[in-house]
C-alpha cells in the first residue's frame, strides 16, 4: 500500500511541478483576491497543461509507431515509464502563429504493439 501511496504522490507532484512550469510569470502565484478570477487562473494554467500533455502523448505515440515501423522491439516496461510531462522542446516565451483554419490529423491513441493493457 504504501509503494501506491508513493507511486501517486510522485505523480500528482510531477503534475504540479510540470504545470508550474508552465504558467507564465509570477510562478503560479495567484494575486488577485477575486474568487472567480482565482478558479479563472487556475482552470487556464489546468488546460495549458492538459494541452501540452496531450501533444506530447500524440508525438510520443508517432514516435513508437515509427520505431516499430522500422522493426524495433518496443518493450511493454520501457512505456509503463515513459512521461508525458515533457518540457525540453517548449518555448515559453515568444510568439506562437495558430491557424485556426486548418484542421488537425484524425487521431488514433492505439498504439497496436500486440499486448494487452490494463
Amino acid at each position: 500500500m504504501r509503494r501506491t501511496i508513493t507511486a501517486t504522490t510522485n505523480k500528482v507532484e510531477a503534475y504540479n511541478g510540470f504545470s508550474k512550469w508552465l504558467s507564465f510569470g509570477g510562478l503560479g502565484i495567484i494575486a488577485d483576491n477575486d474568487p472567480e478570477q482565482q478558479e479563472k487562473a487556475i482552470k487556464y494554467e489546468d488546460l495549458v497543461a492538459n494541452a501540452v500533455i496531450f501533444q506530447n502523448v500524440v508525438d510520443i505515440t508517432m514516435v513508437i509507431r515509427q520505431l516499430r515501423k522500422e522493426g524495433h522491439y518496443v518493450d511493454p516496461d520501457d512505456l509503463s515509464v515513459l512521461s508525458p510531462y515533457l518540457m525540453e522542446h517548449i518555448k515559453r516565451f515568444g510568439d506562437y502563429v495558430i491557424d485556426l483554419e486548418e484542421r488537425p490529423e484524425p487521431l488514433d491513441g492505439r498504439l497496436g504493439l500486440g499486448f494487452k493493457t490494463a
